[in-house]
């Protein structure tokens, strides 16, 4: 009854709408000061940062306390994404997560060996009951490491409301020091229909800017007429940091009227790859920076555009002056502007839009099956953002899906057919997506009988790709026959030239034991704190597979002092 009645009174309290958020509930994970490597909202590959990245001062190991009293109500531990995360729910409906962890602590932690030893496998996830791993604020939970998808060690750190959308951190009262307005680096203006154009032209404009003693703005006066649309590259920096982040907001008018805005408040989950439909995909592709566009085309539904009159679309009329301001701002309020004028002028099309037509037209609320030689591409309806032509070849094996300059927002399959090849053949074949240096990179494939299914989130070229090596292994702090007793942890790298490692198992003596794999590295370490081992002589066995079925098996003997 106990059990029932505190998980009750969690529950109960997710269903109140937080009518005002509390900029005192939470404290500081870390004990340190707080600097950021990246900040909410922030531009990423095909989503937006869901929380702040902290800095740990470039080590593993720091302590990371309780936000807030609560409980653990989800554990996740992944070999990519946020590695070892955990979830701590509040009794006042919002839910903390400490992503990239390097261990758990105490309860936690033995909580965590015993799970994994009990399904034999590093990764999992669970969500424990309100009883079973209930904390205080400031309790240690954790220690900070560098785990999955990150690119060095940091803390990532969220607070997420009672529909699990993550919020912007800042809002309940982190004090992160900012006195340095947001920089913006350029600024773009887009044609958005056919009789419309931007100084003669209907292409990607750059738009000048001279930057006066302020730090704000002018742009050059550039002669429109119709509907039109501009965009920014921006980014924020913040005190004692060097890193790019993210701004907060953005305010547009035009004739000091309201046009569109921008701010980084909360998201959902659902719509984050939506950030390929708010950003110029094309640009960022050929130029690895990324243009927040200010308008609202079809097929964009991100809550993040809070206002907006007629979805941020200028329509200019001939004859007539216009001013149009854009300002950016971070979380502290330091704004950066932009002021440009704008005359409306009906004027000759000296450079037309173009858009090249091809056999192969895909329409983005409907689903569409091409067929090239022996491959079929299947698109669901709603994969594509808008109706688009595309340039598909195929010579044999090999086949090209346009370029990528166009974003996919839900997966697309490529069937091909692998008849030609001879049954024993078959298990080692896989679909790899050629890269710049002209070798495969394993996508997700399935064998239908004698065809092959993969699942593609990016156009490109594909091809059939064959893999009959092994994957490989070499121990690091051992060699066959040897003591170790001195050894904190036993390590090996594991590596496979081709289709890249799909799961491995390792036992001594025939007990299993956990291994942690870190890709980024390609070490699988043993703690023998684990405490499996009970003998002085000891047999490891572990064995490698790889993404079509290859598989290694490695065996080693070595003697330790039990403990």
């Amino acid at each position: 009854m106990k059990k029932i009645c505190l998980l009750f009174s969690f529950l109960s309290a997710i269903t109140l709408l937080q009518a005002q958020i509390p900029t005192d509930y939470f404290s500081n994970p870390l004990s340190i000061g707080t600097i950021l490597s990246g900040n909410f909202g922030e531009l990423r590959n095909n989503h937006f940062h869901s929380g702040l990245d902290i800095k740990t001062e470039q080590r593993q190991g720091l302590p990371i306390y309780a936000s807030a009293d609560g409980y653990v109500s989800r554990i996740n531990v992944s070999h990519f994404g946020y590695g070892k995360a955990l979830y701590i729910m509040h009794p006042n409906g919002y839910t903390t997560v400490y992503g990239h962890l390097q261990k758990y602590a105490g309860d936690i932690q033995k909580f965590v060996k015993e799970q994994q030893y009990s399904k034999e496998s590093y990764e999992f996830e669970i969500f424990p009951d309100a009883s079973v791993l209930p904390v205080k604020k400031g309790d240690l939970i954790a220690f900070s490491g560098n785990t999955g998808g990150s690119g060095g060690p940091h803390l990532h750190f969220e607070i997420r409301d009672g529909n699990q959308r993550p919020m912007n951190p800042m809002l309940f009262g982190f004090d992160i020091a900012d006195n340095i307005p947001p920089v913006v680096s350029a600024l773009y203006a887009y044609v958005l229909d056919d009789n419309s154009h931007i100084n003669q032209s209907q292409q990607r404009t750059k738009v000048r800017l001279v930057k006066h003693k302020d730090g704000n703005y002018i742009a050059e006066n550039i002669q429109a007429l119709g509907r039109i649309g501009f965009g920014i590259t921006a980014i924020d920096q913040l005190d004692g940091a060097s890193n790019h982040n993210g701004v907060y907001q953005i305010d547009t008018k035009l004739n000091n009227v309201s046009s569109f805005k921008v701010r980084f408040d909360k998201f959902s989950f659902d719509e984050t790859r939506y950030l390929n439909r708010y950003i110029d995909y094309e640009f960022f592709q050929n130029n690895k920076t990324r243009v927040q566009k200010l308008f609202r085309e079809e097929n964009n539904p991100l809550s993040i555009i809070v206002d907006e009159t007629d979805e941020g679309y200028l329509t200019i009329k001939d004859s007539l002056d216009y001013s149009y301001v854009i300002e950016v701002k971070d979380f502290k309020g330091n704004t950066t502007s932009i002021i440009v004028p704008i005359t409306g002028r009906k004027l000759e099309i000296l450079s037309p839009r173009k858009i090249q037509e091809t056999e192969d037209l895909v329409l983005a609320d409907h689903a569409t099956s091409i067929s090239k030689g022996k491959h079929i591409i299947y698109f669901p309806p709603n994969a594509l953002y808008e109706d688009t032509y595309l340039e598909i070849k195929e010579k044999g094996d090999t086949i090209k899906i346009h370029k990528d300059i166009v974003p996919i927002h839900k997966n697309i399959t490529l069937t091909t057919d692998i008849s030609n090849y001879a049954e024993n053949d078959r298990a080692n074949l896989y679909i790899g997506q050629i890269g710049h240096r002209g070798n495969p990179r394993y996508i997700r494939t399935t064998r239908k009988g004698d065809k092959l299914v993969g699942s593609i989130r990016n156009f490109g070229e594909f091809t059939v790709a064959r893999d009959n090596t092994p994957p490989v292994v070499q121990p690091l702090n051992f060699s066959d026959g040897k003591w170790i007793s001195s050894q904190q942890e036993l390590r090996l790298r594991i590596t496979d030239a081709h289709s890249g490692i799909s799961s491995y198992r390792a036992t001594i003596n025939g007990k299993f034991i956990l291994m942690e794999y870190e890709y980024k590295n390609n070490t699988l370490t043993y703690d023998f704190t684990d405490n499996i081992i009970q003998d002085a002589e000891n047999n490891l066995k572990l064995v490698v597979i790889d993404n079509v079925g290859n598989s290694t098996t490695f065996e080693a003997k070595f003697f330790r002092k039990p403990n």
